[in-house]
């Protein structure tokens, strides 16, 4: 019996296609609730809460209100792709832009600390997007072998 490379587990899924797809479910689990719970209270209360914090800054409340009004749906639908690991790319930097746009408006606010966690999932939708050759534990992968999941592989 050959030895095991130190990347690949008994189930010939290496180490770092394992851990990408931990980090990509895990990630899009998180921004999937941050959706869901907003689409739960109401995406109107949700926008009514946040056009209040933005009340002192020079961003035209319409322009906030319709930001947060959409910011749910988008949340859910990238959570979704990413939990699953379809349209991981596009998923990735969609998410990426979004926080870009959610750090803006962190910093108009001054809230420093807030800022500091979203600059963590600035790093984990980098990191996973850099990472992407290891998206093979996904929609995305089976895509990519011209199979579906719980279709067998040719030996």
């Amino acid at each position: 019996m050959a030895p095991m490379s130190p990347s690949a587990s008994r189930f010939s899924v290496s180490n770092e296609a394992a851990a990408y797809a931990l980090l990509r479910f895990t990630l899009g689990l998180n921004i999937l609730m941050h959706g869901v719970v907003r689409l739960a209270m109401g995406p109107s209360v949700f926008a009514a809460t946040l056009e209040k914090g933005f009340t002192e800054t020079p961003l035209p409340l319409p322009l906030v209100h319709a930001f947060a009004w959409l910011l749910p749906f988008f949340e859910t639908l990238a959570g979704a792709l990413l939990m699953v690991g379809g349209w991981t790319r596009a998923a990735l930097l969609g998410g990426g832009v979004l926080m870009a746009a959610l750090v803006f408006g962190t910093a108009l606010r001054s809230q420093w600390d807030t800022l500091g966690l979203q600059m963590i999932y600035v790093a984990l939708y980098s990191a996973l997007l850099a990472a992407e050759r290891f998206n093979t534990l996904s929609v995305d992968g089976w895509r990519a072998r011209g199979t579906s999941p719980g279709t067998p592989r040719a030996p």
